[in-house]
């Protein structure tokens, strides 16, 4: 590592340190926040079936909406405030990479629900807000009570939404100590990465990108888990967001308006 890494390292903590003095809270999220490095490998999060429409609008320059669609996680439980819940870090992380596009990201996560739940919600809480793009969190909630993942009824919401003329990623359960415990949590993820095959959807490998964070990057998981060792935090709802955001966008071609915009920077 370079000197000026190293001092630019020794700054951050020392920053840190001086404002645990003060205000130990907000020493724990801005040392976790520097210093936690936001990375998956490119099989978590690469999408097998990318949003081929909604790229087109974002390349036309046109105004896309999402709607997020889950249970606490997209809620933000856990999280420190709403703004901080990943649906609104991901509005803020592709404003930042699409500046001057209009951009909504709607969250409708309700804590507790499983996919029949979210499933009857449809009409209401995402088809009448006409979205182009649907981000479909499922399956953490029947894998806590120890409830059979319903394939069949993420397969016919799958399809549901894509009649509607949205496109749909599907995201996997977290990766925490709640969760992995359970037997059904292996069978969970293979059946929504094979529901999202068959439909031709993308899914978002949430479950590899924590795993990678606690396995490979051995970050404890008080640190990207909220104390109840179940939901995320700020920091993991900020950086699944920017993940998120990067496989969204890969590869899109940005409108004129915005091209200039990036390149000015």
């Amino acid at each position: 590592m370079s000197r000026s890494r190293y001092s630019a390292a020794g700054a951050a903590f020392r920053f840190a340190l001086v404002l645990s003095v003060f205000c130990p809270a907000a020493a724990v999220t801005a040392y976790a926040q520097d210093a936690l490095p936001c990375a998956a490998p490119a099989e978590a999060t690469a999408l097998e079936h990318v949003p081929v429409r909604f790229r087109e609008r974002i390349a036309q320059g046109l105004p896309i909406k999402i709607v997020a669609i889950g249970s606490s996680s997209t809620f933000g439980a856990g999280a420190t405030s709403p703004a901080a819940s990943y649906p609104s870090r991901l509005e803020a992380e592709l404003k930042a990479q699409l500046p001057g596009l209009p951009i909504t990201v709607l969250n409708k996560g309700v804590g507790g629900e499983e996919a029949a739940q979210m499933v009857a919600r449809f009409d209401a809480d995402v088809i009448d807000e006409n979205p182009d793009l649907v981000l479909w969190q499922v399956g953490s909630n029947s894998v806590l009570r120890d409830h059979p993942t319903p394939g069949e009824v993420i397969r016919q919401g799958v399809e549901r939404l894509k009649q509607s003329g949205a496109e749909v990623i599907l995201i996997n359960p977290q990766y925490a100590p709640k969760i992995i415990v359970k037997p059904d949590i292996g069978h969970a993820v293979d059946v929504i990465t094979a529901t999202a095959r068959d439909e031709e959807v993308g899914v978002f490998n949430r479950f590899a990108v924590m795993r990678h964070w606690r396995e490979a990057e051995r970050i404890p998981y008080e640190q990207f888990l909220s104390p109840d060792l179940l939901h995320m935090n700020d920091w993991s709802y900020g950086c699944t967001a920017r993940l998120l955001a990067s496989a969204i966008l890969d590869g899109v071609k940005l409108p004129a308006a915005t091209a200039k915009i990036s390149t000015l920077k």
